[in-house]
């Protein structure tokens, strides 16, 4: 509830996705009181969209029994490239957005200040803030979804690039010839590893005649597959569905030791939809190829860690921006 004395003592954070919208509110200690969840309906396009959001946090508040005026600020985190600065939207691929005032529309929808950033980068600061401890002076993020992103953070702060597109991680290219990605490239990190790389060659060798418990599990068009469902191949023995996801742990470990060789931060976060799932049979695949892959004494002393955050990094890490930039 919130202060008798009417302080404005919460924040909200937003996680922006292509198909979801997810909001949820915080107190002071960052400590998540309440979320709602609402489809995002791109097609709407931006305007329609942004209603969509100040609906989903005017509900969130509800939620908690809270009033806006006892929201001190809110944060959101968009997928693609943000200016921080300005609160724009650069450029979204998965939205089709280019040159979207993100923080002029929900302030006007909303009357509270709003600050953005993009997904990854606040989905890195909120494991940053609320995860390690003691404080790092540097950290990557690499984020296993839908697609991979990643962001850093350099003294405390998310370090976004000259041109606010930093930490692209998902199209280093790592092998040449490989699949073709959605950015037009081939052989991208998303294009080998992310949920969406990984159901395509599953359902591609299925087609082919390939045998999994999967279409005993799922039908034969593996309707509505998940990444949950995986692990349960896993548990089941499935030795196909085992070397897929040893072929994504082992770019994922090259990955890993690409920003060793390049960055060499203290830290390095693995999250998203697929880690949260398939952690267990992944980490120990990427730990060992990220070593053999680092150039001789790089890794020395720097830990890979699986964050605990799950789905809630993207509105943590944006709460934390709306109360880091509302002192």
């Amino acid at each position: 509830m919130a202060e008798a004395n009417g302080k404005r003592d919460h924040f909200i954070g937003v996680d922006l996705g292509g198909t979801k919208i997810l909001a949820g509110v915080f107190n002071s200690q960052l400590k998540c009181l309440g979320k709602v969840k609402m489809s995002t309906k791109p097609e709407r396009g931006p305007d329609g969209v942004l209603e969509r959001v100040a609906r989903c946090v005017q509900e969130a508040v509800d939620e908690c029994d809270l009033k806006l005026d006892s929201i001190r600020a809110i944060g959101i985190g968009a997928p693609g490239a943000v200016d921080p600065v300005e609160g724009r939207m650069i450029f979204a691929p998965n939205l089709k957005w280019e040159n979207v005032p993100l923080r002029k529309t929900l302030e006007k929808h909303l009357g509270l200040p709003v600050f953005a950033e993009n997904d990854c980068n606040a989905c890195a600061l909120g494991v940053y803030e609320t995860e390690l401890d003691p404080k790092p002076r540097s950290m990557v993020g690499i984020f296993l979804g839908t697609g991979i992103g990643s962001g850093i953070v350099l003294d405390g702060r998310a370090y976004t690039g000259f041109n606010r597109t930093a930490g692209e991680i998902g199209h280093m290219v790592l092998e040449v010839n490989g699949p073709k990605c959605g950015c037009g490239n081939k052989g991208c990190f998303e294009a080998l590893a992310s949920r969406t790389a990984l159901f395509r060659k599953i359902q591609t060798a299925v087609e082919d005649g390939q045998k999994t418990v999967l279409t005993d599990m799922l039908g034969p068009e593996l309707t509505d597959m998940r990444s949950g469902d995986l692990r349960k191949a896993l548990r089941r023995g499935d030795k196909f569905i085992e070397q897929i996801i040893e072929e994504a742990a082992e770019y994922t470990g090259i990955a890993v030791a690409n920003v060793i060789n390049f960055l060499n931060p203290e830290v390095i976060v693995l999250g998203g939809g697929v880690m949260d799932q398939l952690a267990d049979d992944m980490m120990s695949i990427i730990t060992e190829t990220a070593k053999d892959y680092a150039l001789p004494g790089t890794a020395k002393g720097i830990e890979i860690l699986v964050s605990k955050l799950g789905d809630d990094a993207g509105i943590t890490g944006a709460a934390v921006l709306a109360k880091r930039e509302s002192k």
